[in-house]
């Protein structure tokens, strides 16, 4: 792992975090351990606009490369409509509200465990 984060959920509360400090709503971290995935944890959260969904996923970058985290793969940042942040061990997607709900990834992943981001001092729920 490197400095500054204990393991991939560690480093998934930290870019909830970063993501609600923009305004983000309606995140969720979904762990993927134990699924046929190349991931060990989802962050999933939501912006209100194409711009906002860019600058959440802009300041998501921006913080990890301060701790010396950097992706291995972005798609999606110019459009604003769903942008994926892959750090490896933790994929983030930052959604526009109808895209997600288009897509929904929760549906697909119903089964993979929660992590109660209340848990962390924020409400991560709020609605949209």
């Amino acid at each position: 792992m490197v400095k500054g984060f204990k393991d991939a959920k560690e480093k998934g509360i930290f870019c909830a975090r970063v993501a609600r400090g923009k305004k983000a709503y309606d995140l969720i971290l979904l762990e993927l351990k134990g699924f046929p995935v190349l991931t060990d944890y989802f962050l999933i959260c939501s912006g209100r606009s194409d711009r906002q969904v860019q600058t959440i996923a802009q300041e998501i970058e921006r913080k990890m490369a301060q701790w010396g985290h950097h992706p291995l793969g972005v798609e999606g940042m110019g459009e604003g409509r769903w942008v994926l942040l892959d750090y490896d061990d933790l994929v983030v997607h930052v959604f526009y509200e109808p895209v997600r709900t288009y897509y929904d990834l929760e549906g697909l992943w119903i089964e993979a465990p929660r992590i109660p981001l209340e848990d962390e001092g924020l409400d991560f729920q709020e609605e949209g």
